[in-house]
């Protein structure tokens, strides 16, 4: 009796505690307040899920422009070493050249003061030899014949040593000029490869104003069919030789009363003349 007593309070405790836990359910809108905590729960947890996703790709997107910029800088630093270490190559291959020149000249220039002192020294013996005849003294014919094999044999060695050093100069104006005109090549390709960037940056432009910027504009924009037949030809031969075949239709000269040559470019459009067309052109 007495333990079934204490059993069937104990049961009846829990299921009061039960019943307590369980009221709220009953209670109308309960379950429904319980879905949209829920709902809030999940969409919060969506949310940080793409905060945190949105920031991963962020700090990988910093972390690949950081690595473009560095690799950008790498290469400006690798070019601007390279135009440096080029120009002084150049300037040393110029100076060294320069010092062979000068000294070849210098070379070039006693072996002219040589020859001209051979011939004031044969100019002084034929003087001496005319005063000595006209004192009744004149030298033996060996004496004469010795001076001329000499005279001949030092003329013979300036006339070697001349064209020797001649042929120098003439190898080294040669390697001069190369290295001038190497330099003119390269600043004549400098120039065309900046035209050439200029000329892009303008066709980009154009095509911007007629196509729309490609960034901001994917491929299935409405312009694309539009920039997709005016740019076949440069994806289709069979297209290109068509559109040329109507251009030469129309060929004129350029004084034709009846027509114009054809523009060297796109025809772009004029600006707006009122505000009403401006609201409208981007």
């Amino acid at each position: 009796e007495t333990g079934w007593a204490q059993a069937r309070e104990e049961a009846e405790a829990a299921r009061r505690e039960l019943r307590e836990v369980v009221r709220p359910l009953r209670e109308p809108g309960y379950r429904e307040a319980l879905r949209r905590k829920a709902e809030r729960a999940r969409k919060r947890r969506l949310r940080l899920q793409r905060r945190k996703q949105e920031a991963k790709a962020a700090k990988e997107e910093e972390a690949a422009r950081a690595a473009e910029r560095e690799a950008k800088i790498d290469q400006w630093r690798a070019k601007c070493i390279q135009e440096v270490e080029e120009k002084n190559r150049e300037r040393e291959l110029k100076a060294a050249a320069d010092s062979v020149l000068s000294e070849v000249r210098k070379k070039q220039a006693d072996t002219k003061r040589m020859v001209d002192i051979l011939r004031a020294l044969e100019k002084l013996r034929k003087l001496r030899k005319e005063a000595a005849g006209r004192k009744g003294v004149c030298p033996p014919p060996s004496a004469d014949e010795a001076f001329e094999n000499q005279v001949e044999s030092l003329k013979t060695l300036l006339k070697n040593r001349t064209e020797l050093y001649e042929a120098e100069e003439r190898a080294l104006r040669v390697m001069l000029e190369g290295e001038q005109e190497e330099e003119r090549k390269r600043e004549m390709e400098k120039k065309q490869k900046k035209e050439r960037e200029k000329l892009l940056q303008q066709k980009l432009d154009i095509d911007s104003k007629l196509f729309g910027d490609p960034d901001e504009f994917p491929l299935a924009h409405l312009l694309q069919p539009f920039r997709e037949y005016y740019l076949q030809a440069e994806h289709s031969v069979a297209a290109l030789i068509q559109i040329r075949h109507e251009w030469d239709q129309y060929l004129v000269p350029a004084d034709h009363p009846e027509g114009s040559c054809i523009p060297p470019g796109w025809v772009l459009p004029s600006l707006p003349t009122n505000d009403t067309w401006a609201t409208a052109v981007r």
